[in-house]
């Protein structure tokens, strides 16, 4: 498939519009035989759901395109020979992302590498020793341009190939300082990524969006040093539900840092000391023409994906019964602290399933997924096996 540039912008307006994540756009562009149908279709079906929305208009695309072409960015479809097949195979893929730089970066096998911002000297010094290792063997390197364990995966790969996933669009970098490495990333060949538009800035509940971007276009994701309320968990986390391999680096139980990688082991990831440890795990994968044509068995989304306008839970796109809309990734609305404190009440230190948890609050699955994220990422609540939470200990 091969998006005309007239495609390709009405694309960009039905992605850009409120409430339509990639799940809803998927199941739009299904129902109404493209982009254009649904674009003509979403203030009418909105309206009947008590909230009318209007897609931006082409003026306001035309405006992001020119600004994108002008840094050099160009828009890939889902479905193009250019996307990213590791990531087009997971759930919730980005109907478009938005590159800048050697799009053969993103061609071959690749291993995503992520960990703490506040690294240690010996992580730092790991995470280089790896990173080269796995470069030396054919892989590109993936990451999120973040201090610390990032910016050095992203270091040693400069000559072999690297991916860096942005959190915002990409005239907003985030870390500021992180500029200069941009630059380097892109004179060495390799190539940034971004889901957001022009001009976004990140913030806070961006970062767990672009892990999964992270997870899914890599055969594995390595975690180099993590506490337990790390972002790297999540990333993690994505890459079990996408099918992925996880490797963690064993630390100290005396360092905080290695926290979250030591329960990663606990919990099955494979423990890396040595390149050799990830290469004898990926080697039969990248051996196959294609390790994602067989599909993958994908979970729930973590529940960062799963916030998005109630509206869209009782539209009924064709008056036939269609299923209701899956959990989007577009929305930027959080739970009310109390439906927060609401779940609170119902936890113990005894693990129990979010579908029951959901039943005995009173609240739907995506209000108490919202609401388990934040609290865990507070550091109230654990996750166990199975979907299971608890309330944190001490």
């Amino acid at each position: 498939m091969q998006l005309t540039d007239a495609q390709r912008l009405d694309w960009l307006r039905l992605i850009r519009t409120d409430g339509v994540g990639p799940r809803t756009f998927r199941r739009l562009i299904s129902r109404f035989g493209g982009a254009v149908g649904a674009l003509e279709a979403l203030p009418a079906i909105t309206g009947r759901a008590g909230k009318r929305v209007t897609p931006p208009s082409k003026a306001e695309i035309e405006k992001e395109m020119a600004a994108a072409t002008r840094f050099g960015v160009r828009f890939i479809a889902t479905g193009e020979d250019a996307y990213p097949r590791s990531l087009q195979a997971t759930d919730a893929a980005p109907p478009l992302i938005a590159v800048r730089g050697n799009l053969e970066a993103l061609a071959g096998p690749s291993l995503a590498i992520v960990g703490s911002r506040n690294a240690s000297a010996a992580g730092l010094t790991l995470t280089d020793r790896l990173a080269r290792g796995l470069g030396e063997a054919g892989l590109v390197v993936v990451s999120g341009l973040a201090r610390g364990i990032d910016a050095s995966a992203h270091k040693a790969t400069l000559a072999t190939g690297t991916v860096a996933v942005l959190a915002g669009g990409h005239d907003r970098i985030y870390p500021s300082n992180h500029g200069p490495l941009v630059e380097r990333i892109l004179e060495e060949g390799g190539v940034l990524v971004a889901e957001m538009p022009m001009g976004w800035e990140p913030r806070g509940r961006d970062f767990p969006r672009r892990n999964r971007i992270i997870s899914g276009l890599g055969l594995g994701t390595l975690v180099v040093e993590a506490a337990r309320r790390s972002g790297s968990l999540i990333t993690a986390r994505y890459a079990l539900e996408q099918g992925r391999e996880v490797f963690a680096v064993p630390g100290s139980p005396l360092d905080p840092r290695a926290e979250g990688t030591n329960d990663l082991i606990r919990q099955g990831a494979t423990l890396v000391a040595e390149v050799e440890h990830i290469l004898t795990v990926i080697a039969p994968l990248v051996e196959r023409s294609d390790p994602f044509s067989e599909g993958q068995a994908f979970g729930l989304m973590h529940a960062a994906l799963e916030e998005q306008p109630d509206f869209w839970d009782e539209i009924d796109l064709d008056g036939a019964g269609l299923p209701a809309a899956a959990p989007d990734l577009a929305a930027e609305t959080a739970p009310p602290q109390e439906d927060s404190a609401r779940l609170l009440s119902f936890l113990s230190p005894t693990p129990i399933g979010t579908d029951e948890l959901s039943r005995a609050a009173g609240l739907s699955v995506r209000i108490v997924q919202t609401a388990l994220l934040e609290l865990e990422l507070d550091g109230r609540v654990e996750r166990h096996g199975n979907g299971a939470v608890s309330l944190a200990a001490g």
